[in-house]
């Protein structure tokens, strides 16, 4: 199952495991209970502290349990977690092994804290960036606190309950046998869902916060490098993010991101947040920004407040909330979100393995959710509502080499159809004679471009009519002292290496502002002499 490097990588990592481990393993006569035989097998034996030993007493199998011996400490795995989940498997040996995590001292103390029976079920699947996070967190949760059980199920291998809970999905979560949430979580959101009180705290810290000289709305590539530039010239810099990481953490792959040859968006904004936090930074992580306040005149100070009721004050404000995927607009696509209605194929393509899916758009996103579908499901429609494909023309060719896909285009979706529980099929007119057609479906990928997440902005600056922040070269708003970065803005290209640039534009454009600002400069200076 394993080659002899990731053997040699494994046998290393689990040096590090101080506590003895028992996996129990649960299994029957198939071909993957065989399979995931032979891969704890060769986990075993690459540690003398772990034993493996064979019950089949859990429901579920293939299946395995990962447990300290001589505690309730444990986590369990219903599949074989490779893939993406590989890196979800070694974490899960080493933290129940006793090897500390490096999550922050006061999250730590907080898991452990928590009271009350959690019992979590996730259901991930091998082709999904989202749902390592998800399932790591809440393996972490379990080491920590006996109280919490965790139980990560590999949708694919379990259709029957996949159908039976229609989950269509990935990350879907159950707490105690109830949908808890659905989607990429970082362990802090799932502490503030389930933690109704630490909400009311985090604001309180907020809002004894000094004012910061240079703030940063927003924690994808154009705050990341907005936030290290900043801190580089030694002046007090914050940053206020609803996601630290943006977008990029749902990019399944960057292959044109200069002097890294391939990499993906779990890593990079791994990365991003780890060089942010190399300098002195106050990152503020799951903050939503609701309302930007003008400085009342030259030299004062620009409000930024946030959703949980908090108010963040800075002498400059770098604004790069990014933009989320556009959604199609008609009915039945919010009641069957999540039921059907998916905007990650990678993610939740293998969910709908032997179904028909239709996707949604004809750009570059929507011929690559197309062609990577159509090896999964058993037919994909391609609707566009122009009367040609816009991909590029190699995708083109190897869409129109596939024999289960159909291209239909000059066709606008105008409603989703369903039963109530899930997706049935899509309506579309034809845009050529305006005749209205219907497909049976059993999944729709949403793959029709970007919207810039700044409404919360309307009339405090100038929008451009898609909604864009207006920016001169820059980086400078309609406001003095506003400055923005990234795909919220009216940059041309919405790149990851373009945003670095725009972020860091934008935070030496505030430095300057500041050492420009009669109130201002003299203090600013020598604080940046100083540091």
């Amino acid at each position: 199952m394993l080659d002899a490097n990731l053997k040699t990588q494994l046998k290393a990592y689990l040096e590090k495991v101080t506590q003895p481990i028992e996996i129990v393993a649960s299994l029957d006569d198939s071909a993957k209970s065989a399979e995931l035989n032979e891969l704890l097998e060769e986990i075993a034996s690459l540690s003398g502290r772990i034993a493996l030993v064979r019950r089949d007493d859990d429901e579920r199998k293939p299946s395995f349990a990962i447990n300290r011996v001589g505690s309730d400490i444990g986590v369990r795995f219903a599949g074989i977690p490779l893939g993406h989940e590989f890196t979800s498997l070694v974490l899960a040996l080493l933290q129940v092994g006793g090897h500390p995590s490096k999550t922050a001292a006061d999250v730590i103390e907080q898991v452990q804290n928590l009271d009350g029976e959690y019992r979590f079920e996730t259901y991930f699947s091998l082709s999904c960036q989202n749902c390592p996070d998800v399932v790591q967190a809440l393996n972490l949760m379990s080491v920590l606190n006996p109280k919490i059980r965790h139980v990560a199920i590999d949708g694919a291998l379990y259709q029957d309950e996949v159908e039976a809970r229609q989950v269509m999905s990935v990350p879907t979560v159950y707490l105690n046998g109830e949908v808890f949430d659905q989607g990429r979580m970082s362990l802090e959101q799932i502490l503030a869902k389930i933690d109704t009180g630490s909400s009311a705290r985090e604001a309180e810290k907020i809002k004894a916060k000094d004012a910061f000289d240079v703030l940063v709305v927003g924690g994808g590539p154009a705050g990341a490098a907005a936030a290290i530039y900043a801190a580089r010239k030694g002046i007090r810099t914050g940053v206020a993010a609803e996601r630290f990481g943006g977008q990029v953490l749902d990019t399944m792959s960057i292959e044109n991101f200069i002097s890294v040859t391939a990499t993906d968006g779990p890593k990079m904004g791994m990365a991003l947040e780890q060089h942010v936090k190399e300098y002195d930074v106050d990152v503020m992580n799951l903050q939503r920004a609701e309302k930007l306040v003008p400085a009342s005149g030259p030299g004062g100070l620009i409000e930024i407040e946030l959703a949980n009721g908090a108010t963040l004050k800075s002498k400059t404000v770098v604004l790069s909330t990014g933009a989320r995927w556009r959604q199609m607009g008609v009915p039945g696509e919010d009641a069957y979100r999540n039921k059907g209605v998916a905007y990650c194929p990678h993610c939740d393509g293998p969910l709908f393995k032997g179904k028909r899916v239709a996707v949604i758009g004809g750009g570059n996103s929507g011929v690559e959710a197309a062609i990577d579908l159509a090896g999964i499901v058993a037919h994909v429609s391609l609707i566009e509502f122009d009367g040609k494909l816009r991909a590029d023309e190699v995708l083109q060719r190897k869409l129109r080499s596939l024999p289960n896909v159909d291209v239909i285009v000059s066709a606008q979706s105008t409603e989703v159809l369903g039963d109530g529980q899930k997706v049935t099929g899509l309506v579309y007119k034809d845009r050529a004679d305006g005749v209205m057609h219907s497909l049976e479906l059993e999944g729709i990928f949403v793959q029709i471009g970007l919207l810039p997440n700044t409404e919360w902005l309307k009339g405090t600056l100038e929008l451009s009519p898609r909604g864009e922040i207006v920016i001169d070269g820059r980086g400078q708003t309609s406001l003095p002292g506003v400055f923005a970065a990234g795909d919220a803005t009216t940059v041309p290209y919405k790149q990851i290496v373009i945003a670095m640039g725009a972020g860091s534009t934008a935070a030496l454009s505030a430095f300057d502002h500041l050492i420009r600002s009669p109130v201002a400069a003299a203090r600013t200076e020598k604080e940046a002499v100083a540091a």
